[in-house]
């Protein structure tokens, strides 16, 4: 049951697409104020879980810690953040009660989850116009059906986008692509996508190419799609001011940029200069925006990356004139003078909160402050693509993901978990993600395999690319200046094909699970204890998921670890996919298990009386051949196989 509570006159976000009436009172849950802005609080009893959150910091039960839902560029995941890219309000309470809460406010709203006080939740923001959802059910897996009905279908990809993909800052012309194409292929490692990062386009113009770098773009385009690779190209949010660019003096012609308060243009710098924001919460704005897409798919293209799109600022001209200001006030006049606190100055010109107050949306009308809708840029900037996209070719599929994004986000594309490191702890935060992301409607995501930042080791991209193969979005990408990753920068490149050739292998069993998923505003990866709820050791494992309806998963993610201790709820079957192809089998009983995982192994296991279907290897999605299909599992059970032709739109 859904129970919706509205506090003073909220805007709207577009995240709820079925009508929920509003309630008289307030929420049986917790204690509300509305002094000072919005806060409510909750007694949380000693055994409750909670459960959500999406893109967040630390484990999949969020209790312990204190997050800031406020969409945030920062590259640097340690355990003391509190935001990251995405900006997801929804919560469960799992315990003697089971209830949900989805709090609809685009601004910062912070999750205090027992870290001022260890067995207080509280939620609170600076304004008190709200609308709070509360689910209650019969369980946390219940809760979030409930309210993925609400919210609307996630965005389905094309099949293609399932297959494995490359990446890397740094990538600059059209030999350095053809180059790494030919490498994958030589060693015959699978690949799909090949993904083209800011230095495709002319001075990190906005659907531009570099003409000097790719003399005859379209013709490369089309000679990557004769050897089955998509050109996944990224697209920024900020517009580079220059006079004679198109996209600029369209955007200026039209009125399409955010403005400041005395109504000129805003300008923030980032990867081009200074550049204008298009006012994608606008809606002539965003379907100009969203048009331009259709200059690279005229290309060929039928893929694309969103970044930037929290929005990220590297600096604001007033921002530079008030650190100059400050400057000359205190290092020219003080006696004694730290110089680390004019180096923290400096590094606050990004991403500053005053620079967010500084400009302004036009919604319907009426000038609204970007900050207090902060969280929906990225959110519409996606949504802006896709409905691009919808209008170019309508009966079309493309791949479509962003860096930023907010609930309502997961209709229009998908999302990747951002600016990572090479650090063994992200690959399990890869892993605890996943299915708090799936709870808000997420289902095509996936991290950055190897570590984006950083330099990643033989071993740990082999134990990333291992978990890799059950996220729906499998990419390889590592920033300018790291170690270089591609598969066959390492030894024993066999390795490689072997576990990136599994994942073509499962590739039935995962898209097919994902659409189902999909389809019935279901879950892909869940935590145990959605399906084993009495199991109270269940309820404390994070670090094992369940895929589909017929397996769960149990990735290494610890240096030098021959294997790792496991716990079964349920007996299973426990698979291991070896490097010679073959594939090993034996019957584990319900409790706990230390198994033996070699580096070029792929684990998985079948829950009782399942089974699961797989093919041959093969070298792109296109090259599977379903005749090759096979069951593995229990014997007698059976699996229902959905198919598509992978392309075209699901009504």
């Amino acid at each position: 049951m859904i129970k919706k509570y509205t506090y003073g006159t909220p805007f709207k976000t577009d995240t709820i697409i079925e009508s929920v009436d509003t309630a008289a009172g307030t929420p049986l849950f917790g204690s509300i104020t509305l002094t000072d802005g919005f806060c409510l609080t909750y007694k949380m009893a000693k055994e409750d879980i909670v459960y959500g959150l999406g893109q967040a910091n630390r484990g999949i039960n969020k209790r312990g810690f204190i997050y800031d839902s406020e969409c945030t560029d920062i590259p640097t995941h340690t355990e003391e953040q509190r935001s990251f890219y995405g900006a997801h309000n929804f919560i469960i309470l799992d315990g003697n009660e089971h209830f949900g809460m989805y709090f609809d406010y685009p601004g910062k709203l912070t999750f205090d989850i027992g870290y001022t006080c260890q067995d207080t939740l509280t939620v609170s923001c600076d304004e008190t116009d709200l609308d709070l959802y509360v689910i209650t059910g019969d369980s946390s897996y219940d809760i979030v059906k409930q309210f993925r009905k609400i919210i609307g279908r996630s965005y389905i990809p094309p099949k293609f986008a399932f297959g494995f993909g490359q990446s890397r800052w740094g990538y600059k012309t059209q030999k350095d692509f053809e180059e790494v194409v030919t490498k994958y292929r030589e060693n015959h490692i699978p690949i799909d996508m090949l993904y083209m990062d800011i230095d495709y386009m002319e001075d990190y113009k906005d659907f531009t190419i570099n003409n000097d770098n790719f003399p005859d773009f379209d013709s490369f385009v089309k000679d990557m799609k004769t050897k089955n690779i998509h050109l996944i190209p990224i697209i920024d949010a900020g517009v580079k001011i220059e006079d004679g660019y198109d996209i600029y003096e369209e955007g200026k012609k039209g009125s399409y940029f955010c403005k400041r308060e005395d109504g000129t243009d805003f300008e923030a710098a980032v990867w081009p200069g200074l550049t204008h924001f298009p006012d994608v919460l606008n809606e002539d704005a965003r379907a100009w925006f969203g048009s331009k897409y259709e200059k690279l798919v005229k290309k060929g293209i039928d893929g694309f990356w969103n970044d930037m799109c929290e929005p990220a600022i590297f600096y604001t001209p007033e921002g530079v004139e008030e650190y100059k200001e400050y400057l000359q006030k205190e290092l020219l006049t003080c006696e004694v003078f730290p110089p680390f606190d004019a180096k923290t100055k400096a590094a606050e010109l990004a991403n500053s909160p005053k620079d967010y107050s500084r400009f302004y949306h036009n919604v319907d009308g009426t000038m609204v402050r970007h900050d207090k809708v902060h969280n929906l840029y990225g959110m519409n900037m996606t949504r802006a693509a896709f409905e691009g996209l919808q209008k170019t070719e309508p009966e079309k599929r493309f791949l479509l993901f962003s860096r930023s994004s907010f609930i309502g986000a997961h209709r229009y594309g998908g999302v990747w978990t951002g600016d990572n490191a090479s650090w063994w702890s992200h690959l399990l935060l890869n892993l605890k993600m996943m299915p708090s992301l799936n709870m808000c409607g997420f289902l095509y995501t996936g991290a950055d395999l190897g570590g984006f930042g950083s330099h990643t080791t033989r071993e740990l991209l082999l134990r990333w690319l291992a978990l890799g193969v059950f996220t729906p979005l499998m990419r390889n990408h590592a920033a300018i200046g790291t170690r270089e990753q591609e598969c066959y920068q390492f030894e024993h490149v066999e390795d490689f094909r072997h576990v990136i050739g599994v994942r073509y292998r499962l590739i039935p069993y995962i898209y097919s699970e994902f659409m189902k998923a999909a389809l019935s505003d279901d879950m892909y990866c869940r935590p145990l204890a959605f399906d084993f709820p009495n199991d109270s050791m269940a309820r404390q494992v994070e670090d094992q998921l369940l895929i589909g309806k017929e397996i769960m998963i149990a990735p290494v993610y610890t240096q030098n670890a021959a294997g790792r201790y496991v716990y079964l709820p349920e007996e299973m079957k426990f698979i291991k996919f070896q490097p010679d192809g073959s594939i090993s089998e034996e019957i584990l009983e319900k409790g706990h298990h230390y198994i033996d995982v070699a580096l070029n192994e792929v684990p998985l296991f079948i829950r009782k009386d399942k089974c699961i279907p797989i093919v041959d290897a093969a070298e792109c999605i296109d090259d599977i051949d379903l005749s090759t299909k096979k069951m593995i599992g229990y014997e007698l059970a059976e699996y229902d196989l959905y198919d598509d032709d992978g392309i075209s739109m699901i009504p």
